[in-house]
């Protein structure tokens, strides 16, 4: 059972010669893990499609037609979305897969899309909520528990559907649930909000940006794509190292600020294992300063040496489907306390062996 898709990213790494049924597992781990549009980029850039054999080749090629024409297609509902919020009158946040694109960032190549999240202040929430469902978006939760979980002490939320065209919605009041550990004002991320053009959207500052996406890989638990939140957070580290002045002190100055040192901690660790990140020696120290103390953090760093890697059968073992089961419980730890998460969980798990059994 070996990864074969995680070591073709890191820099020293050639173009993969694999056996035919060794192709076979690489594009299944690919395609698991939402990275098979993204695989057929990297092959290309690497010079290495011309060793690829013709029927994985024809895979690769199909996913990037797939890819390009979601591209549009999440462009134009872009549009919509714009023009149905326009009244809302307060700045609309664009983010992650979303803002990469709409930004014109490199994270953006390849991405394969499920939904887009937006992000309006939490006085804007309703009005937001209200505008979405008159231009035909609506939720698909008909379960009163979960309206009130969602609404009492998530960062979102439920999901809206629009009912034509089908694309989905996460909107956000913040990035945190207002019971995590990470919690946090979510005004101060549209003060250094930056605007997209002459839309009504806006993206994260390059700073939040990266911060917002280690703190989702950190927090919520989705480790089927972990590894292509790494990659993401790896094109948006590199393309800002390069485009904004000084931006590695600027970048853990703010996760102190932000409380957020613990995860950015986490996945930079993970980063310069797999892809050889390179963090400037003048930020050392600041590194070692985020990084939480005690032997807990290298117990999460075991356990994410497991998870960070595709969910698939040909290199899943019972260690790393042990670390995500910890994993998981330890997402929700984080995010609610106690004495609101024992009772939640016991529910879910009464309802899946006993269904429809709760109003």
């Amino acid at each position: 059972m070996t990864d074969l898709l995680t070591p073709i990213w890191h820099p020293s790494s050639p173009p993969p010669v694999l056996a035919p049924r060794a192709w076979e597992d690489l594009l299944g781990q690919a395609k698991r893990a939402r990275l098979l549009p993204r695989l057929a980029l990297h092959l290309a850039e690497l010079d290495g499609m011309a060793g690829v054999p013709e029927q994985p080749r024809q895979h690769l090629q199909g996913a990037l037609h797939i890819v390009e024409r979601q591209r549009h297609e999440v462009l134009a509902e872009l549009g919509h979305i714009e023009r149905a919020l326009k009244a809302v009158g307060s700045p609309i946040i664009l983010l992650k897969g979303a803002a990469y694109l709409y930004a014109g960032l490199s994270a953006a190549r390849g991405r394969v899309f499920s939904d887009i999240d937006l992000l309006v202040p939490g006085a804007s929430l309703d009005r937001a909520e209200n505008a979405l469902f008159a231009a035909g978006w609506i939720s698909s939760e008909r379960d009163r528990y979960n309206q009130h979980y969602y609404r009492q002490w998530m960062h979102e939320i439920p999901p809206v559907t629009h009912i034509q065209r089908g694309s989905v919605i996460d909107l956000h009041h913040t990035i945190a649930p207002p019971t995590s550990r990470f919690k946090l004002d979510a005004a101060t991320l549209f003060e250094r909000a930056r605007p997209v053009g002459n839309s009504g959207f806006h993206v994260l500052a390059p700073h939040d940006m990266v911060l917002h996406s280690a703190l989702h890989l950190y927090q919520e638990g989705e480790f089927d794509h972990g590894l292509r939140d790494l990659l993401d957070l790896q094109a948006l580290l590199t393309q800002f190292d390069a485009s904004e002045v000084d931006f590695w002190p600027g970048l853990f100055i703010r996760a102190q600020e932000l409380g957020l040192g613990e995860p950015l901690s986490h996945v930079l660790a993970q980063l310069q294992r797999l892809f050889a990140l390179r963090v400037p020696a003048d930020c050392s120290q600041a590194l070692k300063a985020i990084r939480p103390p005690g032997p807990s953090h290298w117990a999460i760093e075991a356990l994410l040496q497991q998870v960070l890697r595709p969910l698939h059968p040909s290199c899943e073992h019972l260690a790393s489907r042990m670390a995500r089961g910890l994993l998981y419980v330890r997402s929700h730890a984080i995010r609610m306390p106690l004495r609101l998460l024992l009772p939640h969980l016991l529910r879910k798990a009464y309802l899946r062996r006993f269904p429809s059994s709760l109003p």
